[in-house]
C-alpha cells in the first residue's frame, strides 16, 4: 500500500504537469475535452509577463538609448548607398524619363554622389528621431503579447524550461509524501478493512500532495529556520540562476532584435516611422534641388515635383526591410537586453519576483489539484478491487 500510494502520489503530479502544458490546441469536443492550462489562457499569460517585462525589467527608452547612430551608419552604409542609388534612379527614370536621358552621364552620376553623400547624415538624423520617440514608433506590448499569443509553444517554453526544476522537484515530491500517507492508509486498512479507505486515501493521496507540493515551490519567500535547520521556497531560492535563464528565453526567443525590427516596420504604430522616413526623404530632396528647384518645378511643374518626392519616400520605405537587417547583429549587441534583465531581476523584491512564474499556476492550479485528487480516488478504487476479488 505505502508504495501504491508512492506510485499515486508521482503520477498525479507527472499528469498535472503535462496537463498544464498539453496539448497546445483544444481536443474534444465543447464542452467536453482539454487544452493544457498554459496554452487555453496564452494571453492572460502572456499579457502577465509583459506587464512584468515592462513595468519592472526593460524600459524601452533607456534600452534603445544604447544604439549608437554612428555606428549604426557604419554597419548600414554599403546596403544603405546602394538602396539610396536606385531608388534615385528610379524615380527619376519613372517619373522624369526626358530629364534623365537629358541629362550626361556624368551629370547623373554627380546628382546620384550628392544624394549618397548627404544619406548617412540624413540616417543619423532619422535615427535619433527614432530613439528618442520609440514609443511612437513601437508598442512594445502588443509586439510581446503577439509574439507569445501566436505562438503558444513559446508561452509554454518560457515557464517549462525556467522552472524545470521546479517541475522536476513536483514529481519527486508525489513519491516521498505519497509514501508517508500510504503508511497511514495501511495501517487504517489493517484496523478496519473497509473497502472506502482506498479512494479516499487515494483522494487524499493525490490531493494533498499536489497542494503541498505546488506551495513548497514558492513559500516561504524569505529564508526560514529553526536551529539549524532552514528552508525557503525552491524558485526563490534559484533567484540567479532563473534570472539567467530568464534573461535568455527573452533575449533569445522574444525581445530578439528582429522582432522588434518586424514590429516597428508591421505593427500597429508603423505609419509613425513611415511619415519620419517620408519627411527625411522629402527634406533632403528639397535641400538637393534647392538651387535648382524654380528651374526644376518650370521644367516638370509644381504638382509633379511633389509627386517625385512621394514616390521616392515610397521607395526608401520599401527598402528598408532589406536595409536594416544588416544592423541585426551590432543592435543585438548594443541593447544588451540579455544582462539588462538579470541585473533588474536580482533587485526585484521576493513577491515581484514570485510574479515571473506564480501567475502560471495560480488562477488554475485547483484543476491541477483536483485531476490530481481524482485519479488518486480511481486508484484507490482499482486497489479495492484487487485485494477483494
Amino acid at each position: 500500500m505505502p508504495l501504491i500510494a508512492a506510485l499515486i502520489g508521482y503520477l498525479t503530479k507527472r499528469v498535472a504537469i503535462e496537463m498544464m502544458f498539453r496539448p497546445l490546441e483544444f481536443k474534444g469536443v465543447r464542452p467536453l475535452g482539454w487544452q493544457g492550462v498554459i496554452p487555453a489562457n496564452a494571453r492572460r499569460m502572456a499579457t502577465t509577463a509583459v506587464d512584468l517585462l515592462t513595468r519592472n525589467l526593460v524600459d524601452p527608452k533607456e534600452i534603445f538609448s544604447r544604439l549608437d547612430p554612428e555606428e549604426m551608419v557604419k554597419e548600414l552604409e554599403p546596403p544603405l548607398l546602394k538602396a539610396v542609388e536606385e531608388v534615385t534612379r528610379e524615380v527619376m527614370e519613372t517619373h522624369q524619363p526626358r530629364l534623365w536621358e537629358m541629362l550626361p552621364a556624368r551629370a547623373q552620376r554627380l546628382l546620384v554622389d550628392q544624394v549618397r553623400a548627404q544619406a548617412p547624415a540624413v540616417v543619423k538624423r532619422l535615427l535619433r528621431d527614432v530613439s528618442a520617440n520609440i514609443d511612437d514608433v513601437l508598442d512594445v506590448n502588443d509586439m510581446l503579447i503577439g509574439a507569445m499569443v501566436r505562438d503558444k509553444s513559446l508561452t509554454c517554453r518560457l515557464i517549462r524550461e525556467v522552472a524545470a526544476p521546479e517541475f522536476k522537484f513536483i514529481a519527486r515530491s508525489g513519491i516521498w509524501f505519497g509514501f508517508v500517507i500510504g503508511l497511514v492508509q495501511f495501517v487504517a486498512w489493517a484496523l478496519t478493512k473497509q473497502p472506502l479507505i482506498m479512494p479516499v486515501f487515494g483522494f487524499v493521496t493525490g490531493f494533498v500532495t499536489d497542494w503541498l507540493a505546488l506551495k513548497m515551490i514558492f513559500y516561504p519567500r524569505e529564508p526560514r529556520g529553526f536551529g539549524f535547520f532552514r528552508w525557503q521556497g525552491m524558485f526563490q531560492k534559484r533567484r540567479q540562476e532563473v534570472a539567467a535563464d530568464y534573461g535568455a528565453l527573452i533575449a533569445d526567443e522574444v525581445l530578439t532584435v528582429r522582432n522588434v525590427m518586424e514590429a516597428v516596420l508591421t505593427g500597429p504604430r508603423s505609419d509613425k516611422l513611415f511619415a519620419m522616413v517620408t519627411r527625411e526623404v522629402q527634406r533632403t530632396i528639397d535641400a538637393q534641388a534647392s538651387i535648382a528647384k524654380p528651374l526644376v518645378a518650370l521644367t516638370i511643374g509644381g504638382r509633379q515635383y511633389q509627386e517625385m518626392k512621394r514616390a521616392a519616400a515610397a521607395k526608401a520605405i520599401e527598402f528598408l526591410p532589406e536595409t536594416v537587417k544588416h544592423v541585426e547583429s551590432y543592435a543585438t549587441g548594443a541593447l544588451d537586453v540579455r544582462n539588462t534583465i538579470v541585473t533588474k531581476m536580482q533587485q526585484l523584491t521576493p513577491l515581484e519576483f514570485e510574479g515571473i512564474l506564480r501567475p502560471a499556476f495560480k488562477q488554475d492550479e485547483w484543476k491541477l489539484i483536483a485531476v490530481g485528487a481524482v485519479i488518486g480516488g480511481l486508484v484507490g478504487e482499482l486497489q479495492v478491487l484487487l485485494l477483494l476479488h
